[in-house]
């Protein structure tokens, strides 16, 4: 098929333009559904492969760490190369991966594997938008689109944790990445039949020396923060890991600036309008991943529910997103995306307060519906507007890149979003649950030789000690041990909090209304 030139998609494509939304809308669905539906598989994952929280926390984030280290690259690639050819080859290498990662037999071997699948997740996702930006070439239905791109993506989010339960329910659980293979194998069959090939004809070579600057700055940031409860907050390790983050970025950003040919033109950061939205899209992931990371294994260690249950009792977070999503950037159009924005993270903030305020026998349908319906709601009111202000203040043929600023602030806010909540919780978790045992009589020294230390870094490692204990005290560890969990949890929670609540003020001191050619 012809390249698509990037000013107007020619008439048989534009009558089709919908239809094809409806399929990158699969692809980026796959994309972001594997973001999450490992979440629901992590107590499984624990007692399967004897994995600590320290390691789920890499099953969980080397996929999004290698995803969002390589999205700048993927949307040079596909600006360079054309985004149709980007996006198939980004899927064929993701259900490789997938197929891989399915039959895993250790946790080192999942985290490799995870990770190798972002590699194909960073080539899909940049592509996908990029090409949305360039075939709806009105302002108010680009809008509509990036909404509905915005709502799939927000109620794949929900339904990670619900087809991961349900497939763990009846099968083993490598079941979780075979199922990418199908949905893949669809997309491209139909996708090589209408999906038309854009690119920037005027792209220039992949900056190499950026590119590996920013892996090293991303890559050291994650690994210090996932580390660091371990090591030691400020010790010798942890803060050389912060320093060569630093130092990385400070370099990535000055070669940028010098460069003829950069991998990201830093300029585009001095419009406030990609810049504070971009942020505003980093802070909301930030807060949903890390929340996602720890309320499945509240719903399976904490209330008992089993796989399949944990991923039902989120649907309400889907049902809000999705529901919000479309009407958000047509919302922005009207009153400003500073409002729209700033409302979003500041709902997200109350949604994380009420969910602080969670214990073991808190009801279902008070604290835990509730609190999942403001984040959800919030998180639409952040995405679509902010996505279609990133996309809408860059020529098209910068899509590609523009769309990866876009995803890496989405996948950098959800790495560290697990990292940084996941340490909280075990910063909070370990000691608490030290606390606890020790008053219990007698039952430390019970136990057998390291397993009280697995019970301080893995949480399903703690309640195998309390299965394991006198029938006596069993009630009394069992409670210990929700107890340790609940007082991390609740932390972890005011954390997200705080940070979407600072995000909410930022958007609403620094987000232009409108874009500047109609600003009021």
């Amino acid at each position: 098929m012809s390249s698509m030139n990037a000013s107007t998609p020619s008439d048989r494509v534009y009558a089709q333009r919908w239809l094809i939304l409806a399929i990158l809308s699969v692809s980026v669905f796959l994309v972001v559904v594997d973001n999450l539906i490992v979440n629901v598989a992590l107590p499984t994952l624990q007692r399967e492969l004897n994995a600590t929280t320290t390691g789920l926390q890499w099953i969980v984030d080397s996929y999004a760490l290698v995803f969002a280290g390589l999205l700048l690259a993927g949307g040079g690639i596909g600006d360079r190369y054309g985004r149709k050819r980007t996006l198939q080859v980004g899927l064929v290498l993701f259900a490789a991966c997938s197929g891989a990662a399915a039959f895993a037999n250790t946790s080192g071997s999942l985290i490799f594997w995870r990770g190798a699948m972002g590699i194909g997740a960073a080539l899909v996702f940049p592509a996908t938008l990029a090409i949305i930006t360039n075939l709806f070439i009105d302002p108010i239905e680009r809008a509509k689109a990036i909404g509905l791109w915005s709502a799939v993506s927000g109620m794949a989010v929900a339904f990670g944790p619900v087809a991961g339960g349900f497939l763990l329910e009846h099968f083993w659980w490598g079941s979780v990445f075979l199922i990418n293979i199908p949905i893949v194998a669809i997309a491209l069959l139909i996708g090589a039949r209408i999906i038309p090939d854009s690119r920037n004809e005027n792209a220039h070579k992949i900056d190499k020396t950026g590119f590996v600057l920013s892996v090293v700055a991303v890559s050291a940031l994650v690994f210090t923060v996932i580390e660091s409860p371990h090591w030691g907050w400020g010790s010798l390790k942890s803060n050389a890991g912060f320093v060569l983050a630093v130092v990385a970025l400070f370099a990535f950003v000055k070669i940028e600036m010098t460069k003829e040919e950069p991998l990201l033109e830093v300029s585009f950061f001095k419009s406030a309008r990609f810049s504070v939205a971009t942020s505003s899209i980093g802070i909301a992931f930030f807060c949903l991943f890390g929340f996602t990371f720890l309320v499945t294994q509240y719903f399976q260690f904490v209330r008992g529910y089993d796989t399949l249950s944990a991923g039902l009792h989120t649907l309400p977070f889907a049902v809000a997103a999705g529901g919000t999503a479309p009407f958000a950037a047509r919302a922005a159009l009207k009153f400003g995306t500073k409002r729209v924005v700033a409302l979003g993270l500041l709902n997200m903030a109350i949604g994380f307060i009420i969910a602080s305020r969670m214990d073991a026998g808190s009801s279902y349908w008070g604290h835990v519906v509730i609190g999942m319906v403001f984040m959800a709601n919030g998180l639409s009111l952040v995405t679509s507007p902010s996505t279609d202000a990133v996309m809408g203040s860059l020529p098209r043929e910068k899509a590609g890149v523009g769309s990866a600023v876009n995803d890496i602030s989405r996948e950098v806010g959800g790495t560290l979003g697990v990292a940084v909540v996941g340490s909280v919780f075990v910063s909070m978790y370990g000691p608490k649950l030290v606390e606890k045992f020790t008053a219990l009589p007698g039952l430390v020294q019970a136990l057998p030789a390291g397993v009280f230390e697995s019970a301080q870094d893995s949480v399903g490692a703690a309640y195998f000690v309390a299965q394991e204990a006198p029938s006596a005290a069993q009630q009394s560890v069992l409670n210990a041990v929700s107890d340790s969990f609940m007082h991390g949890f609740s932390t972890a929670c005011l954390v997200t909090a705080g940070m979407a609540l600072v995000g909410s003020l930022f958007a609403l001191k620094f987000l232009p209304a409108r874009p500047d050619s109609v600003q009021s």
